[in-house]
């Protein structure tokens, strides 16, 4: 019984020097308070947004050029399209486009059953060929040429047309100044109305966008065709430049 009593003595001494390190612990976790007299400075921060843009006249085109076959014999369609794909490929080639700026992008054998007027199967599978290469053409000139041409050695499917401008650098620079300067004229406006002034640059983001570009409509290319080389306007590019700025204010 002793032993016992001492024991539970022991265990409420342990538990009371463990609960006062606890508490000394949590004292130390608690921030400072502010002395009588002394006054806490707050930062007085002002956010403003500023956007710049650029507007470009392309200078190259992407666009993604295949050869779509539907055939009951995969060999034989697989065949038919190669030789297509290859006569588009040499056209290419023949038009000064370099090997380099004609990549394969998509290659794919699709089966599919066919079905009656009632919805049956009919037992014969329909083999669905397609080869697509992506072209880029590094001269604007061209590219009217380049879909009739390529249309004529066997191309029937044009995913579309992506301008692009070779060497934005200038451009972007340009777009980042005006935005600064949209940003800033915001902030002394804004500082102005309240009353107060503009401190220092406490941090700047920066959100980059383009602007629509032209498509070319897939469906006109047969009938683009056989009127002759087909029509194609580059239009411009809208480049867009996004700020957001944190200035300090006073």
């Amino acid at each position: 019984m002793k032993t016992k009593l001492i024991l539970m003595t022991s265990i409420l001494v342990l538990a009371a020097l463990l609960a006062g390190c606890a508490g000394s612990a949590f004292a130390q976790t608690v921030a400072p308070t502010v002395e009588p007299g002394e006054t806490k400075e707050v930062t007085r921060l002002l956010t403003v947004n500023g956007n710049g843009k650029v507007y470009l006249t392309p200078d190259m085109v992407y666009v993604t050029i295949g050869v779509h076959s539907e055939g009951e014999n995969a060999v034989k369609t697989v065949a038919e399209n190669n030789a297509a794909t290859q006569d588009v490929i040499d056209t290419l080639k023949g038009m000064k486009i370099d090997e380099k700026d004609i990549q394969t992008t998509n290659f794919s054998i699709t089966p599919q059953k066919e079905y009656d007027p009632a919805g049956k199967p009919t037992g014969k599978v329909l083999y669905i060929v397609d080869n697509s290469v992506f072209v880029t053409v590094r001269d604007l000139n061209k590219i009217g040429e380049v879909l009739d041409a390529t249309i004529k050695s066997g191309a029937n499917s044009i995913n579309g047309i992506q301008f692009d401008v070779a060497d934005k650098s200038q451009a972007l620079s340009a777009a980042r100044q005006a935005a600064v300067k949209d940003a800033y004229a915001k902030a002394q406006e804004l500082a102005g109305a309240a009353g107060v002034e503009l401190g220092a640059v406490q941090t700047i983001n920066e959100y980059t966008s383009g602007g629509p570009m032209p498509m070319y409509d897939r469906a006109a290319a047969p009938m683009a065709a056989e009127a002759g080389s087909v029509p194609v306007q580059a239009g411009q590019m809208l480049l867009t430049i996004e700020v957001s700025i944190v200035y300090e204010i006073k």
